[in-house]
Formats: structure tokens, sequence, C-alpha cells
């Protein structure tokens, strides 16, 4: 614009001193005609600019447009659900999840803001890509677990009396959902217990956590553990429903390890066979009672 504008004032120029000719050879009359004959070329200039200045403005627009669009417009959520399998997953991020059967991760197609947040019901192991800028976030129930890059396992099934977070490699701050600054951080080898009856959350120290994602292999572990938590884990892994008839029962301890491809019934019938207990099942239901003498 400025170059054109220059142009301009030559061309005034150029006039003002032909109406000065002491001989008239540029009268007023043909100043004018020289000013239309130039007009033509400089209109063709500034329409080409303006032109080229349009252009440049609708291309601003759009890639302004679909920054707009990119940054705000809703995230497409993905969710993977399993069934009596277990599943690997990995994220937009390059986090690796497997996920346990009867359980559902929820997560957005894209990762965008300051978080990575996606959402646990039932069982998962974790390896998180690490990426100080953007914390990873999972939501199980009531509970958030923060990270930046480690290794864990959440146990979230809605059916289950609690949320437990084992922590394997790394660091996490385990709290409430609005109650963040209230976190606890695990160190390798514990866990953070949600007690949904309580709503509260308690630190607890694991022997050995590698214990607690012997699932991903398929493998169904049980070391010297109550009878009643054998149950529930078994109720999850077949999503069945399993009851103790006799508390008595729920406390007696067992050790036992049952391979992937196993049933249901062939780990029941394993666990009852020398025990003073035996099992049932009528219609979906199994119930464990004790053996009569």
């Amino acid at each position: 614009m400025k170059n054109m504008e220059q142009d301009f004032e030559k061309i005034l120029n150029k006039l003002v001193a032909s109406t000065r000719s002491p001989r008239g050879k540029f009268s007023k009359a043909n100043s004018w005609i020289l000013l239309e004959k130039r007009l033509p070329r400089l209109q063709r200039r500034i329409l080409s600019l303006r032109t080229m200045a349009s252009a440049a403005a609708v291309a601003v627009l759009c890639v302004l447009g679909w920054w707009a669009y990119y940054m705000f417009a809703p995230v497409p959520l993905q969710t993977v659900s399993t069934l009596a399998e277990t599943r690997s997953i990995t994220l937009p991020d390059q986090t690796e999840i497997v996920l346990n059967r009867y359980s559902t991760l929820t997560y957005p197609e894209r990762f965008r803001g300051k978080d990575r947040k996606v959402q646990l019901q039932g069982e998962a192991y974790f390896e998180v890509s690490k990426d100080a800028a953007h914390p990873f976030k999972v939501e199980a129930e009531a509970v958030i677990v923060q990270v930046l890059g480690t290794h864990f396992n959440i146990e979230a099934y809605p059916e289950d009396a609690q949320v437990k977070t084992t922590l394997l490699e790394g660091s996490v701050a385990v709290s409430l959902i609005g109650k963040e600054e209230e976190s606890l951080v695990l160190s390798p080898n514990e866990s953070a217990i949600y007690n949904k009856d309580k709503k509260s959350l308690t630190l607890h120290t694991e022997k050995d956590a590698s214990e607690e994602i012997a699932w991903r292999n398929g493998t169904l572990l049980f070391k010297s553990i109550p009878l009643q938590e054998i149950v529930r884990q078994l109720s999850n892994a077949f999503h069945t429903d399993i009851r103790i008839e006799d508390t008595d029962l729920q406390n007696y301890h067992m050790t036992a390890t049952f391979s992937d491809g196993e049933t249901l019934e062939e780990i029941l019938s394993l666990l009852c066979r020398n025990q003073k207990f035996g099992y049932t099942k009528t219609n979906d239901t199994i119930t464990i009672t004790q053996k009569l003498n």
C-alpha cells in the first residue's frame, strides 16, 4: 500500500508541473487525459492488492477457524470393554494398559489440555508414558489417581466394597475426586484402599506387589488369603454371583494357583477337595456351605 501511494503522488506531481508549462504544452485538459490513462493501471494494482489481501485474510480465517475447532470442539470418547478375557490397549500418548476380565476403560480419541484423563470400571494395569507437562489421571468411581509416568494397578469393580490402587514402580498420588489436596502418595509395594461405605482412604504395605498383577497372564494366585477374598476375585473373574452361606468360612485361609483356561467349576471343585466346605449352584448363583460331618 505504501508503494501505491508513492506512485499516485508522482502522477500528481507531474500534473502540477504540466500546468506550469510556459507554452501550454500540457494544458489542464491534456493533464486530465494523462491522469485518466494512468488511472486504469493504478486501479488494477489496487484491485490486485485488494484481492491478495482478501485471499490472505480468508486463509488466516480458515486457519484460525480450524484451530478453534480443534481446540474447543468436543473430543470423541472411546470405550473398550472386556468379557471373559483380558485385553491390551495402547492409548494416543503410547500409554500401555492391560484390561482385566469384565472391565471397561473410557478415554478420549486424543488427549487435549493440561491433563490426560481416563475412566476405569473394573481392573487394569497401567504403564504410563512419561509427560511431565501433562499428568495422567485415572478416575475409578470416587477415587482419582494422578501420575507422571509409572506402573500401577487399579481394582475398581462396581460390586466390590473397595477400590484398590497398588504401585509397582514410580510414584502416584491417590485422592478422592474433589479432594486432590488430601492425597496419599504411594511408594512401590504400597496400596491405597478406598472403603466405599466409610468413604475413607487408607495406606497399606504389600509384601509383593507383583502378585497383584498375576492376572495379566491369566493366573489366579491365592496366597494364604481368606476364602471371602478368594470368592470376591472369582466372582469378578467369572462375572458370577458367589456367596458364602456360613460366616465362619469367610476367614478360612487358603493357598492355591490356577492357570488360564480352567473353568469356574474346575476351580471350585479343587478348592473344595479335602476341605470342610462344598458348593451348590442354583441358576446363576453359587453358594458355598460347610460340609456336614
